[in-house]
């Protein structure tokens, strides 16, 4: 597994997500659990429901969006970090593929993948979003 990172939000064990199984084609979107929420929020809120799987890890330090292949070698967002599955594939089912991470919306109950585009914008704006409401306090 390659790991494309830009400014790494911390380690987790998300990126260690890859399972045998299906191809699905997907990436590994990590953010700080913070940021990642306020996306979620974002995405689902949107014209277009954009957003597909997301993990937490266990201590919800941080959140992992499923992305198509390919996202990873063009990822360049300050403070997330994309891993590549290297076309090993992932089994998208309700168990969480890395232990001690649970599914914050489990496949089925979002589309295949989140649109990389998408969660460019999300986390753009949520970042702006939280260092607005931090200088507030």
């Amino acid at each position: 597994m390659e790991t494309i990172q830009s400014n790494d939000p911390s380690t987790s064990p998300l990126s260690a997500l890859r399972t045998p199984g299906r191809d699905t084609g997907c990436d590994l979107v990590t953010v700080p659990a913070r940021q990642g929420l306020e996306a979620v929020d974002i995405l689902r809120r949107g014209a277009v429901d954009a957003v597909g799987p997301v993990l937490h890890d266990g201590g919800c330090d941080t959140l992992g969006f499923l992305v198509p292949a390919g996202t990873a070698a063009g990822w360049d967002v300050p403070g997330s970090t994309c891993t590549e599955t290297n076309g090993r594939g992932l089994r998208l089912n309700p168990v969480p593929p890395v232990e001690g991470s649970d599914w914050l919306l489990p496949p089925g109950e979002a589309d295949l993948a989140t649109d990389p585009a998408e969660l460019r914008r999300a986390l753009g704006e949520a970042a702006r979003l939280l260092e607005a409401a931090d200088n507030c306090r």
